[in-house]
């Protein structure tokens, strides 16, 4: 049938995708104008209203609601699955994929910024806490962190989540990853300085990021690595995050080949992204056996069915 799947009384994927798609756009589009309207009220009692942080904080919290929202609605109504058959299981497990998520991503990012120091593409930076009070710094990292999770739990739930199973489930596993991850470099064109290669960059990154579900089902290490990827890739070590500027703990200015080191852009659009995304393929895949998830817990691990 055209509409519905042979197996079971439901849509087909092509048609599920498009409603949840449709969606997404209404709620967006109603979030965000709901937080423009806050942020004119916080206007005419604070110039923070004004400051990038701020913005960003609503423009990532209304793309928090729209995807958890617009997701919930088409799982629970139109796929007849739920939330947590995602890969959301809450367990102690999870705890464990979040923080071990967050630390892969320090490592690789980290790396990137230690060839680029020996190589004399960057020099040593100073630091944020030696022009700024301490209270200020730890201020301006939780925001940041804050935002990051924001945005790391959207964009992960909403690709490899969502986009990634749902493609999975009408086609296979292949063409869902391939697909979902071509559509998440997409949809970081409108970014700034933003290219052909960065979209091939962030392509790649989302084929990365695809791994820790591919080996366990689970999207919890997915959005770990990608909130910590970002965080660390800004806020700690001062590059661009995908051609966006935020607070910086490290402050200095990459001078190396933007070939290499992606320019203004950011790490995703240079070919030290390469290496490094090896390198965090080799520990998502070394931390996800699942003797080693199995010894942290004491029990086997649930795994999500694909769909």
């Amino acid at each position: 049938m055209i509409f519905f799947s042979p197996d079971e009384r439901r849509l087909r994927a092509g048609w599920r995708l498009a409603i949840h798609t449709v969606l997404l756009l209404v709620l967006v589009f109603v979030c965000e104008l709901a937080l423009l309207v806050v942020a004119g009220l916080v206007a005419n009692i604070s110039t923070w209203a004004s400051d990038d942080a701020f913005l960003l904080l609503l423009n990532e919290l209304g793309l928090f609601l729209a995807v958890t929202l617009a997701t919930w609605l088409v799982r629970r109504f139109i796929d007849r699955r739920s939330f947590a058959s995602l890969g959301l299981q809450i367990s102690r497990q999870s705890s464990y994929d979040l923080l071990a998520g967050f630390a892969i991503s320090f490592v690789m990012m980290g790396s990137i910024f230690a060839v680029e120091l020996m190589l004399g593409w960057t020099q040593m930076p100073e630091f944020a806490w030696q022009t700024q009070a301490g209270i200020s710094v730890l201020g301006s990292l939780a925001l940041w962190l804050f935002i990051f999770i924001l945005g790391g739990w959207a964009e992960e739930l909403l690709s490899r989540g969502y986009h990634l199973q749902t493609l999975a489930g009408g086609l296979n596993l292949f063409w869902g990853v391939l697909i979902s991850s071509a559509v998440f470099g997409m949809l970081h064109l409108g970014n700034p300085d933003a290219s052909w290669v960065s979209t091939l960059g962030i392509l790649l990154a989302g084929l990365f990021l695809a791994l820790p579900y591919v080996l366990t089902r689970q999207l919890w290490l997915s959005i770990g690595l990608h909130i910590g990827w970002n965080f660390f890739e800004g806020v700690i070590f001062g590059f661009p995050v995908s051609g966006l500027q935020t607070y910086n703990l490290l402050q200095h200015s990459v001078t190396g080949p933007e070939l290499w080191t992606g320019g203004a852009f950011g790490p995703e659009a240079g070919l030290l992204l390469l290496p490094a995304l090896l390198f965090g393929s080799v520990l998502v895949y070394l931390y996800a056996r699942p003797e080693l998830r199995n010894s942290l817990t004491n029990k086997d691990s649930n795994l999500a069915p694909l769909d």
